[in-house]
């Protein structure tokens, strides 16, 4: 079995000893049924990773002591900040966990004209904790030791009067694919309209924020393979892959 990796948003020290939280420790102690002097890894979510070892692990409390430090991987040099118009279920969970395994910045869950999710008060707060969640899952999954945030959900006007980035790319189809000259890029902004398409008024406020089309090709694609697919482009010119 590989070593479990565990997100704990704690100081590490060597020597030092982390008490892990309810879920992970349920997780480490039920589910993997690892008992005393079983290693695992640790990583804060701000890029600093520790091997460590259980000294405790009963049902209620699991400890572990650290026994190294090192720099967190996996985080890429481009950083991408995607703007994601919220979608319905898994579709949404399954956009931001894809969006993180392929070394997103950030992600901001959009409100769009088309899309069909409209949260408030609790109930937005208790969406976002639950996909920032998925974030923190999908990193211990694939070795990152930085946790993107999710930035609370906002109206897509706010989102791009917000963005600087040097590359700026809205999903929309085009024939100009100038974007792909570009030269030393290291942030980029991403737009994935809803699953009916973002309007033409969308679209044009984008390109007025200084937004490119990005095309993927003849087949229209769901609202949570679009991010996979574009994700892997901009990696594979600017990135890591």
């Amino acid at each position: 079995m590989a070593m479990p990796r565990i997100h704990v948003a704690a100081d590490f020290r060597v020597g030092g000893d982390v008490v892990l939280p309810e879920g992970a420790a349920r997780h480490v102690a039920l589910v993997l049924r690892l008992g005393e002097g079983a290693p695992l890894k640790l990583f804060d979510g701000a890029g600093l990773e520790a091997h460590a070892r259980l000294i405790e692990a009963g049902r209620k409390r699991v400890v572990a002591r650290v026994e190294s430090l090192a720099s967190g991987r996996g985080q890429s040099p481009l950083a991408v900040h995607l703007g994601q118009a919220i979608s319905k279920g898994d579709r949404m969970d399954y956009a931001i966990q894809k969006a993180v395994e392929l070394g997103v910045a950030a992600i901001t869950p959009l409100y769009v004209e088309r899309g069909d999710v409209r949260l408030k008060g609790e109930r937005e707060a208790k969406k976002l904790a639950h996909w920032q969640g998925v974030a923190v899952s999908a990193c211990e999954q694939c070795g990152r030791a930085s946790v993107p945030r999710v930035h609370p959900p906002q109206t897509l006007d706010a989102w791009l009067a917000a963005r600087d980035e040097r590359l700026r790319l809205v999903l929309h189809p085009a024939t100009d694919d100038s974007w792909r000259q570009a030269e030393a890029v290291d942030s980029a902004a991403l737009l994935i309209g809803p699953e009916g398409g973002l309007t033409d008024a969308e679209v044009a406020a984008a390109q007025h924020a200084g937004f490119q089309p990005l095309t993927l090709g003849p087949r229209i694609l769901r609202t949570e393979t679009a991010p996979v697919v574009a994700l892997t482009l901009l990696q594979h010119y600017f990135g890591d892959l």
